[in-house]
C-alpha cells in the first residue's frame, strides 16, 4: 500500500467519531443508513454525513444507493470498502479464502466445485434485483477484484484489476483460479440469463484476469 494511502486513512480513522462509524459499519456485516449511524452516535444527520464523507474518501468506506421495490426515496447506505478489508482490524479476503478451502476439504470437493457451490448461493441473493450482468459486476467489486466491463453484442468482458488473493495466486494459481471460475459459473447459473464463456488468468501482481460471459439471447431480446 502507498504511504500516502496509509497517511489518508489514519487521519480519517484518528477522529473518535468517524472511529465509532466506521467500526460500527464492520461489525454491522451488511449495509448501514444514516439514521441509523445518526441514532449510534448520537449527532445530527449533517455531522454524520460529513464524517462519512471523510471515511468515503479514504476508501475506508464505499456509498450506494438502497435499490427499493416500494416507493419512497431510496437512502444512501454504507459498507466496508472492499480494499479496505483486513486492515484496521476488519476481516480480510485471506479470512474468506481460509473458510472455502476448509469447505472444500470438509465435504470432499474440489476448489471449482466449492467455488460453484458458493457462487450459486451469492447469486440467490441477488436473484431478481435486476440485470445480471449489472449483478455480477456488483458482486465482483465487492469482493475487490475491481471489474472493468465492456460489451459487444452478446459478449460482455470483465477486466479485473485486483486479485483480492494474490500472495495465494502467486504460488497456486491452479486453486485459486478454479475457485474464482467456479464462483463466477454459480452466480451466472443463479442470476440466469448468462453464461460463462471462459477466465484467462494473468500475473496475480499485476492484475488484469479477464473474465467472459454471454448475454442469453432470450435475455438480449426480451
Amino acid at each position: 500500500m502507498d504511504a500516502n494511502d496509509i497517511q489518508l486513512e489514519a487521519r480519517a480513522l484518528g477522529d473518535p467519531t468517524r472511529y465509532r462509524l466506521f467500526r460500527y459499519i464492520v461489525d454491522a456485516g451488511r449495509p448501514v443508513g444514516v439514521a441509523e449511524l445518526t441514532e449510534y452516535v448520537g449527532l445530527n444527520h449533517n455531522a454524520v454525513r460529513q464524517h462519512l464523507a471523510v471515511l468515503k474518501e479514504a476508501d475506508l468506506v464505499i456509498e450506494e444507493v438502497e435499490k427499493r421495490d416500494v416507493a419512497g426515496r431510496p437512502r444512501l447506505l454504507y459498507c466496508l470498502h472492499p480494499e479496505a478489508a483486513g486492515k484496521w482490524a476488519t476481516p480480510g479476503p485471506y479470512a474468506w479464502l481460509a473458510g472455502l478451502l476448509s469447505r472444500a476439504l470438509k465435504d470432499d470437493l474440489s476448489p471449482h466445485e466449492v467455488g460453484r457451490q458458493v457462487g450459486l448461493e451469492r447469486g440467490r441473493r441477488r436473484s431478481g434485483q435486476g440485470d445480471s450482468v449489472e449483478a455480477m459486476e456488483h458482486e465482483l467489486t465487492e469482493n475487490g477484484f475491481r471489474p472493468t466491463r465492456s460489451e459487444r453484442g452478446r459478449r460482455v468482458a470483465f477486466v479485473l484489476g485486483r486479485c483480492p488473493f494474490e500472495e495465494v495466486a502467486a504460488d497456486d494459481p491452479d486453486t485459486v483460479c478454479q475457485l474464482h471460475l467456479g464462483l463466477a459459473e454459480g452466480l451466472a447459473e443463479s442470476l440466469g440469463g448468462v453464461t460463462v464463456d471462459r477466465l484467462t488468468a494473468r500475473e496475480p501482481h499485476r492484475a488484469g484476469c479477464r473474465l467472459v460471459l454471454e448475454r442469453d439471447l432470450a435475455s438480449e431480446q426480451a
